[in-house]
């Protein structure tokens, strides 16, 4: 009787740490501060279930604005950062919390508004002068107001207008605090004017009357960086799965996925990884 009860826990135990060992390895996974334009694009939705399928690794995103995911990726609770605005990447590295930034691949900002365009911007050359017309003519505009790569991009275009930021105010400028989807939705019910990433504006179903109206000018060049949270400062987290899928992404197989990705025949991102 003592042998058989032996055995059955011997057998008991096995089972047991067979199981604990199965639940680690399905629980292998990394967590990935970015924007919401890439969650919004569907790129990562088209992109990390065969990055899964081929390594074993589940990615979790955090998909907020870029001031946001940085300051996640500050306090150490993501293992991967990966986002839009140079500065404050070089500065997220530059300060150690980062390892390294490596190019990925960019889009580009365009400004949105309605076909009949009462700001007049169509076909602008000029991003800052198209901004300037839309606040001459009191026009609605709607900023994300989010501290996002897209709101500094905003910004940066008001700046290099000459306009700061203690002069946008009044009923014709609205900060929505929210994401590009949502501030697209807000642009779209005012029939205002707004600065959106080219890739959400694919995806995005509620255009009604929004089109295009300026496109092309460096000043509109939208850049993505990837980042492996430092693991010198975070003993935490995860730096060789981190690295694993980094490594996947300017891999040339992960470049030529990002390069495929296509709305109706338009492709969203381009790759540019440095080799």
């Amino acid at each position: 009787m003592m042998k058989k009860l032996s055995s059955f826990l011997v057998v008991l135990t096995l089972l047991l740490g067979l199981s604990h060992t199965a639940q680690a390895v399905e629980q292998r996974f990394i967590t990935v501060a970015s924007t919401t334009s890439t969650a919004n694009s569907g790129l990562f939705a088209y992109l990390l279930p065969q990055f899964t399928k081929e390594t074993g690794i589940e990615v979790r995103v955090i998909a907020v604005g870029t001031g946001q995911a940085i300051r996640i990726a500050r306090k150490g609770d993501a293992d991967v950062l990966f986002v839009h605005h140079r500065p404050s990447e070089d500065k997220f590295v530059a300060d150690g919390y980062g390892t390294k930034r490596n190019e990925v691949m960019y889009n580009d900002f365009i400004i949105v508004g309605p076909d009949n365009d009462p700001a007049h911007i169509k076909d602008c050359t000029s991003p800052m002068q198209a901004l300037l017309d839309i606040r001459q003519s009191k026009q609605v505009f709607v900023s994300r107001g989010d501290n996002s790569g897209t709101h500094k991009r905003e910004l940066s275009i008001w700046k290099a207008a000459e306009i700061t930021p203690e002069q946008l105010y009044g009923s014709w400028y609205r900060s929505t605090g929210s994401g590009m989807g949502a501030a697209l939705n807000i642009t779209a019910g005012m029939d205002g004017y707004t600065l959106s990433d080219r890739g959400t504006w694919l995806a995005f179903k509620n255009k009604r009357k929004l089109v295009i109206l300026c496109e092309g000018a460096n000043e509109l060049l939208n850049p993505y960086g990837v980042i492996a949270v430092n693991k010198n400062r975070f003993p935490h987290v995860k730096a060789q799965d981190s690295q694993i899928f980094i490594d996947w992404l300017v891999s040339d197989k992960g470049q030529k996925l990002i390069g495929d990705f296509k709305i109706n025949g338009e492709r969203l991102f381009t790759p540019n990884a440095q080799k």
